[in-house]
């Protein structure tokens, strides 16, 4: 995801010192591969706004091939917060964290200010200011215990947080588990007195910077496919595995080594990074058949993870925007990427008339996109499959479960067990006739009706 922070505070007009009008907050959406970078890139040059890369992966110092971060030239031309300012080796950086130091970000271009305001919590903080390997962290530390044991014991303390978390959501139920041991509060109770604050609604409580103009990048999904495939291509070309090597050597071999390395918090989950495991730690230490096999899996294995992380993005947005009706959820302006050759007219200048508009402070000509939507729904119901032994959450989800082929096989296999043991006590049922010559001869068979009777 990226927002272009075109939140400058600018001055009225002469003879009003202090006041001020506030340019909207500009937030592009989009799946991996859309042009969310590019289109920030524009707006932020035509319009003298900045930008705050909101990706998760590019906050850490290193890997800029594979996060796809933009270009130090990019980064000269319109001014760019939230990258690469934090340690590789600090695991313990939280979105609570990029919220705070975004928030004062973003709000430094809102507020009738001296020129000096802020100006600290605006600054890059150095690594050792946010933690270091050593800091632990309680939520990490709860990560590494038993899913179904911390569910267990949010289950006692938010029932209701646990009914609507999956068991292998570790790090959801870690969260909520850290919630309630910090404060004494459930977790769920803290999203109850959200909803019920002046201006919140289903997506929480009221909105940090009111009256934001967001914009959804979305493409056909066989055309992003392609573009994704070329993509990595590209970053294999600009030096992809040269920057793997490196980043390995310098912060990954000595984890390896210890059997220690995590690939689930910190910038070693970026996708990319753990693809190609198996290759950076047998390089050099196989034949090169094999190596050239392994990296080749690696090449495939992150095209595909791209790919499925794309539609995961798309999901989230329909789900957390475009689903979800009610007086706070802000409008969300679509924009067709599939075709690049027409980026001009389908995608910037679209983009300039909407945001025209909120500067304006007038209701753009472009209609939201609107998705369908049940009121009858629960996205945190819970169902528990015991043909497949899983736990689905949410209505839609288990819809679509006892439609999926994985479910349709369990139980087609469990009719056939049960329709073969009705067939095999059939077949072993013992006729009167039988019954009563056994009871002549005494044969154990009466009593055992798996013993074969041979009469």
């Amino acid at each position: 995801m990226a927002a272009v922070a075109a939140a400058r505070a600018v001055p009225v007009g002469p003879g009003f010192r202090g006041l001020r009008r506030t340019l909207p907050l500009v937030v592009i959406l989009g799946a991996t591969g859309t042009g969310k970078s590019t289109l920030a890139l524009q707006l932020g040059q035509r319009l003298g706004g900045e930008i705050v890369s909101a990706d998760s992966m590019q906050v850490y110092e290193g890997l800029d091939i594979i996060t796809n971060k933009v270009s130090a030239q990019e980064q000269r031309i319109c001014q760019h917060h939230m990258i690469s300012f934090v340690d590789p080796l600090v695991t313990n950086y939280t979105v609570v964290d990029f919220r705070n130091k975004a928030t004062s970000l973003i709000s430094f271009g809102n507020r009738v200010t001296s020129p000096d305001d802020g100006y600290r919590a605006a600054q890059p903080q150095k690594p050792q200011e946010m933690g270091s390997e050593n800091t632990t962290d309680r939520k990490v530390e709860l990560e590494k215990e038993d899913g179904h044991e911390l569910h267990r014991r949010l289950s006692q303390v938010d029932p209701e947080m646990a009914a609507k978390l999956h068991p292998h959501d570790k790090r959801k139920v870690a969260r909520s588990l850290q919630v309630f041991e910090e404060t004494g509060i459930s977790h769920s109770e803290f999203l109850h007195r959200q909803h019920a604050e002046e201006g919140g609604g289903p997506l929480g409580g009221p909105l940090k910077f009111p009256n934001p103009c967001i914009l959804w990048l979305h493409a056909d999904q066989t055309v992003l496919d392609e573009r994704l495939d070329k993509r990595v291509d590209d970053m294999l070309a600009a030096g992809l595995l040269e920057e793997l090597r490196d980043f390995h050597r310098r912060y990954n071999q000595k984890n390896v080594s210890e059997d220690s390395q995590d690939y689930q918090h910190g910038i070693f989950q970026s996708i990319g990074f753990k693809e190609f495991h198996e290759y950076l730690i047998t390089e050099g230490k196989c034949t090169p058949e094999t190596s050239n096999q392994l990296l080749k899996k690696g090449i495939e294995a992150l095209k595909q993870v791209t790919k499925r992380y794309a539609r995961k993005q798309n999901r989230w947005i329909k789900n957390r925007f475009l689903s979800r009706p009610g007086p706070s959820v802000p409008p969300v302006y679509g924009l067709e990427v599939s075709d690049v050759s027409k980026w001009e007219e389908s995608v910037l200048e679209p983009a300039l008339e909407i945001v025209q508009s909120f500067i304006q402070g007038h209701k753009p000509a472009a209609t939201p996109i609107k998705m369908p939507y049940n009121e009858n729904e629960n996205k945190r119901s819970y169902h528990m499959c015991d043909f497949c032994d899983r736990i689905i959450i949410g209505d839609r989800e288990w819809a679509a479960h006892i439609k999926s082929k994985s479910h349709l096989h369990q139980l087609k296999k469990k009719r056939r067990l049960e329709s073969n043991a009705v067939n095999t006590r059939e077949s072993q049922s013992i006729s009167p006739d039988c019954d009563r010559e056994l009871k002549k001869k005494g044969c154990p068979g009466q009593d055992d009706p798996e013993l074969i009777c041979s009469t």
